[in-house]
């Protein structure tokens, strides 16, 4: 059995980040691959929200490590303000003080074969390129979704200090991974000197999650619920769109808006979407629910009569990771993206053809009204594309990414 020392931000009792889960099931099925986990995270008084919930998940026996780390923003400011050098490259780089103490300490006693980071928390690929560098472990960056880029960071300062992060862990990691395949595509074209080490990993489902869990009742009897689960972003989800199309279908179709309702839970933006129904006068088919234990989310979502994605064209290089637990529970889905982005391409992969683009309200509209009217129409998830999700198969692509780091280790 070997052993990876695994640096990730996002791992219990962090509460209200689908980020959790990537680290999390990595960490569970690893050994059946051939590796131990051995994972560097962060001190719980980090995060802005904790839950005991999913504690349980963590696997009997690993080593779990939590470094000193501090939220600048909460913790370093004075009066609200700190200096933007304790904020670069994230409000969360201390952490890389404590986790090189805590992260060489370890490497010391436990002596992992491999390493392996995971971003979108940059200090996270910080302190593996650090590790690495000191310890000459061979490392495998893990970025979900692209770093840098033109619009992002908005702030210049951390943004170059983001394309710093960037360059370090594609030059000197043995592998660099992402969710999605125009990710794949744009980073290899960006680095074309390192494309054979740029690959794919996609995110996925549990389905040891779900085996215990059965679908209740509806959530709202006589009514259509459409559920989304999880944070409503601005910019990137943003449901303004989604709004105006319900209104329409106040104005126009009248019996077919009586029947409708549209719940947000844990949207974070709450305020945003409180508005916005009163904007547009449609408070009457508007749920926006507080945060609930992750497999009573998960119920919710088996429970629903059909399930919302919200994806932004300036995202078309991502895909949510709750798409793929949508997946997995089995409901319609009505994924609001752009056609042409790598959400639209899953969802049409998994037989799913109710695709609108977030920013047209009339196709949302036209959308919801095939879905209210046509029950027996309404496209469920393939049965193969379900499948090929699971977190165990990602698990095995990722031991043998690493397995294939160390020989390359060993050969050079």
């Amino acid at each position: 059995m070997k052993r990876v020392l695994m640096i990730a931000y996002h791992f219990p009792p962090m509460a209200g980040s689908s980020g959790i889960q990537r680290t999390l099931r990595f960490a569970r099925y690893l050994p059946e691959f051939g590796w131990e986990p051995v994972v560097l995270t962060a001190h719980p008084r980090v995060y802005e929200r904790v839950s005991d919930d999913q504690m349980a998940d963590i696997p009997d026996g690993i080593s779990v490590i939590r470094a000193p780390a501090w939220d600048t923003s909460r913790h370093l400011a004075l009066r609200g303000r700190y200096p933007g050098i304790l904020a670069r490259p994230d409000r969360w780089v201390s952490w890389w003080l404590g986790a090189m103490w805590s992260g060489m300490g370890a490497i010391r006693r436990l002596k992992p074969e491999a390493l392996w980071s995971t971003y979108p928390i940059a200090t996270a690929h910080l302190i593996g390129s650090s590790l690495a560098r000191r310890t000459r472990l061979p490392w495998v960056a893990d970025f979900r979704d692209p770093m840098a880029q033109d619009d992002y960071p908005t702030d210049p300062t951390i943004r170059r200090s983001f394309e710093k992060i960037e360059r370090k862990a594609i030059v000197n990691a043995c592998f660099s991974t992402f969710t999605t395949p125009s990710a794949v595509r744009e980073y290899k074209e960006r680095y074309p000197q390192h494309a054979q080490r740029i690959s794919l990993l996609e995110n996925g489902y549990d389905e040891e999650t779900f085996a215990g869990i059965e679908a209740g009742g509806a959530p709202n009897p006589g009514r259509i619920t459409l559920l989304h689960s999880g944070i409503v972003y601005p910019s990137e989800r943003d449901p303004t769109k989604l709004l105006e199309a319900i209104r329409r279908l106040r104005e126009e179709q009248q019996g077919l808006y009586e029947k409708l309702v549209v719940r947000f839970r844990a949207p974070v933006h709450d305020e945003l979407l409180n508005n916005l129904a009163q904007q547009y006068g449609v408070a009457d088919a508007i749920e926006v629910l507080p945060p609930t234990g992750y497999r009573d989310a998960l119920r919710e979502m088996l429970c629903a009569d059909g399930l919302l994605i919200l994806q932004a064209a300036n995202c078309n290089a991502q895909v949510p990771a709750k798409l793929y637990e949508y997946l997995r529970a089995g409901r319609p889905l009505l994924v609001l993206t752009d056609p042409a982005g790598d959400t639209a391409k899953v969802a049409r992969d998994a037989g799913i053809t109710e695709i609108a683009a977030l920013d047209d309200a009339n196709g949302i509209a036209d959308l919801l009204s095939r879905f209210i009217q046509s029950p027996d129409n309404r496209a469920l998830p393939s049965p193969d594309a379900v499948a090929s999700a699971s977190r165990r198969e990602r698990t095995r692509q990722l031991a043998e990414l690493l397995n294939r780091a160390v020989a390359r280790d060993q050969a050079a």
